[in-house]
């Protein structure tokens, strides 16, 4: 009798090992509205893209990619984690293809400057890696950056920019690595730009000072990844971890963010992958996003 018990114990928890490599390379699109444009504004398409964390030999997703021009966005906005190895930035390149030539913003994420090594797959689950000691093989970054920077994306690493699109003039304001202390706020602390409609933050990881900081200035969307979306999910709950201080409730999908008496859209991308040591989500499909970006005087 217990025999049998443990038998289909075993059986139910290699069912779900196997559906989680299974759900690690099924992507999903998803759809948010998100109201920030000026009242009577036409809405606009913002491709929201996290955490590829591609290798070279990983076709799936340079496919999944390159199909993504088909969703004809306005804006593309990338918050990091893109590449496991300098291998892949050509196959990464190619994958973009059109995309590259839509107006867009990247910052970088943590396993953009170091090469991902070998640990446990649920460690994450134990403790986050927030400035951990141990560092591993630099990447170069900078390779990485001036290939986004080629064809008309703007690095806003610690930095601002300003874009018009449609008549639309977008102030981006953006954050190096929080998860890696990178971060220094004060480069592009301030309000909004007096030329700006719409003041959108962009950072890899979410962390609460970074939320706070951004919503106290005005900001009114603020983009994030790093999460993974929990990555290992139980069903109908949720996330158990973010790997940073955000609470888990909103380790994915568009909720707001308040401070300071003020309020901002904020929107964390689940992401595309996962650490090539641990390739495996569960109740936790890979994504992009696509935000419809609408009249803030609309009911969407």
């Amino acid at each position: 009798m217990i025999g049998a018990v443990l038998g289909r114990v075993a059986a139910v928890g290699a069912a779900c090992v196997a559906y989680g490599f299974y759900e690690a390379r099924h992507f999903l699109v998803r759809r948010q509205r998100v109201p920030i444009l000026p009242p009577g504004s036409a809405p606009l398409r913002l491709l929201h893209v996290s955490d590829i964390h591609v290798m070279a030999r990983q076709a799936y997703k340079t496919e999944f990619i390159s199909a993504l021009a088909g969703l004809e966005p306005d804006l593309v906005v990338t918050t990091g984690d893109n590449w496991s190895e300098q291998a892949s930035l050509e196959p990464l390149m190619r994958a973009w293809g059109r995309l590259r030539d839509v107006p867009g913003v990247y910052v970088m994420g943590s396993n953009d400057y170091e090469a991902p090594t070998f640990r446990p797959p649920m460690a994450y689950l134990i403790r986050s890696t927030e400035g951990r000691a141990d560092r591993n093989e630099p990447l170069p970054v900078e390779q990485l950056k001036a290939a986004y920077s080629e064809r008309g994306w703007v690095d806003v690493d610690s930095g601002r920019t300003l874009i018009t699109v449609r008549g639309i003039t977008f102030e981006f304001r953006g954050t190096d690595d929080a998860h890696l202390g990178r971060d220094d706020y004060a480069l592009v602390a301030g309000p909004p730009s007096a030329e700006a409609d719409v003041s959108i933050g962009v950072t890899h990881a979410p962390y609460l000072r970074v939320l706070n900081a951004m919503t106290a200035d005005g900001v009114e969307l603020i983009l994030a990844g790093h999460t993974h979306g929990g990555q290992v999910c139980v069903p109908y709950y949720g996330a158990l971890v973010t790997n940073c201080d955000l609470d888990t409730i909103r380790a994915k999908g568009l909720s707001t963010h308040a401070h300071d008496g003020h309020t901002s859209w904020l929107h964390v991308s689940a992401g595309m992958g996962s650490s090539p040591f641990a390739t495996y989500r569960f109740a936790c499909p890979p994504e992009v996003t696509v935000l419809t970006l609408t009249a803030s005087d609309s009911n969407g």
